[in-house]
């Protein structure tokens, strides 16, 4: 909307909300729940009012959007406060309805100490809930990065904290060995981990899995999240991966006037062509940039994803970027893998940490199809050279003679992505 509106659009603008909240930082949540930021109100970057004031956009908070008629070219909405309904006439439509956090079916899964994070409404709460007394023991269902995220804030707040993930290690968006190094960096800041284990039940103050009870006044929800698509998918618009709403280079929907953006549509790989959910802040914005740039009536494509993220877990930094190994292999790729220990700094440079680097790299051609960091200070950007090589479509040898900057308290002579890149250059 906002961009749309920069570029000249002189229309009407509603923008429909169902919380309380508008352009914010979810991704912040977990330094609230820590304390490292103060309040929910430091993620906000423009309120309601500056929305409605600085841009003309009439955005009403506490509005759901409850079904789309695309016939009538309406939209039925629900004025919460009101309890009332009513009729919404559109000559464009731009659905940006979100994600949901996943929640397995198990029971006791919907109850009063089980909380999904993915909006300051859900973080509000959440925030009421730990003023309440609730937190001494919290258990984080899922190795996902919002789950960890949150479970290094609770040890911060003195918490017990558990983590438990069905697959044989966290951070699914990783290969297992460089998970290994997520759980071990877990574990030496006090969170207990079990992996290989499924959830079976959340009752009586306790969480029960395959292999035991885990005291948990409090559960967070921390297995990924599912695209807010049905009503779009109810209203007759095609859906795509994992449910979510197919559209096209530009934003578009199936239905011509109408565009989606953000964690409720799909994307497409850069490293495969093939349509991807990726459900990321970064992504949201970047698309919702094109469909506001075609809805002022300009032209505007989004050029794919590499599915590109960063995490700090307690003191290890953590990023990735392209495709892991069981993506590749289902993508038909031969590739190979290399992986190398190297120092974030010159070695004899105070405060040089270790860090791994891991590439994958496709057979014959040489071409970078994903990487994968893991160290101390210092190491998560590094995921960007990667990101870059990824999307331009390098070879590991176009990488080795890459002219990346170098001093003693910023990266060895060869920095360590290039130090992988020449143990594959020489495998190849």
């Amino acid at each position: 909307a906002s961009t749309a509106r920069r570029r000249g659009a002189d229309f009407e603008i509603v923008a429909l909300e169902q919380g309380r909240y508008t352009s914010y930082s979810a991704c912040g949540i977990p330094y609230v729940v820590s304390g490292d930021v103060w309040a929910l109100e430091e993620l906000v970057v423009r309120t309601p009012q500056q929305f409605r004031d600085q841009l003309r956009i009439d955005v009403r908070t506490g509005h759901r959007a409850t079904a789309i008629d695309l016939d009538r070219r309406t939209v039925e909405v629900r004025n919460l406060a009101q309890e009332r309904t009513y009729t919404l006439g559109f000559d464009l439509l731009h659905i940006a309805t979100g994600a949901r956090p996943r929640r397995p079916p198990i029971p006791g899964i919907d109850g009063p100490s089980v909380f999904g994070v993915q909006t300051l409404d859900d973080a509000a709460r959440l925030l009421a809930a730990i003023k309440a007394g609730q937190g001494e023991h919290v258990v984080v269902i899922g190795g996902g990065y919002i789950g960890l995220e949150l479970a290094e804030a609770f040890v911060k707040r003195q918490a017990a904290v558990t983590v438990i993930e069905q697959r044989d290690e966290v951070m699914g968006t990783l290969d297992a060995d460089m998970g290994a190094l997520v759980n071990a960096a877990m574990r030496q800041h006090g969170i207990t981990v079990h992996t290989g284990e499924r959830v079976t039940a959340v009752e009586g103050g306790s969480v029960l899995t395959t292999q035991r009870s885990v005291a948990a006044d409090l559960v967070i929800l921390g297995v990924g999240v599912e695209p807010n698509a049905e009503m779009a998918g109810e209203a007759g618009l095609a859906l795509g991966v994992r449910g979510s709403i197919a559209v096209d280079r530009r934003q578009q929907t199936s239905e011509a006037g109408i565009w989606a953006a953000g964690d409720c549509c799909q994307s497409r790989s850069v490293v495969t062509g093939a349509p991807v959910y990726v459900a990321l802040g970064t992504v949201a914005n970047k698309a919702a940039r094109v469909a506001g740039v075609n809805m002022a009536g300009g032209y505007a494509t989004f050029a794919g994803v590499a599915g590109t993220a960063i995490t700090k877990l307690c003191s290890l930094e953590v990023g990735r970027t392209g495709v892991n190994e069981a993506e590749a292999t289902a993508a038909g790729f031969g590739y190979q893998v290399t992986k190398v220990d190297a120092t974030t700094r010159a070695g004899y440079y105070p405060g040089a940490g270790p860090i791994t680097v891991k590439l994958i790299v496709e057979r014959v051609t040489g071409r970078i199809l994903g990487g994968q960091v893991a160290g101390y200070e210092g190491t998560a950007k590094r995921i960007d050279v990667l990101a870059t090589a990824v999307t331009a479509g390098m070879t590991v040898e176009d990488l080795v003679y890459l002219d990346l900057s170098y001093a003693p308290p910023f990266s060895p002579l060869w920095d360590p992505v290039q130090q992988a890149a020449r143990r594959a250059l020489a495998a190849l």
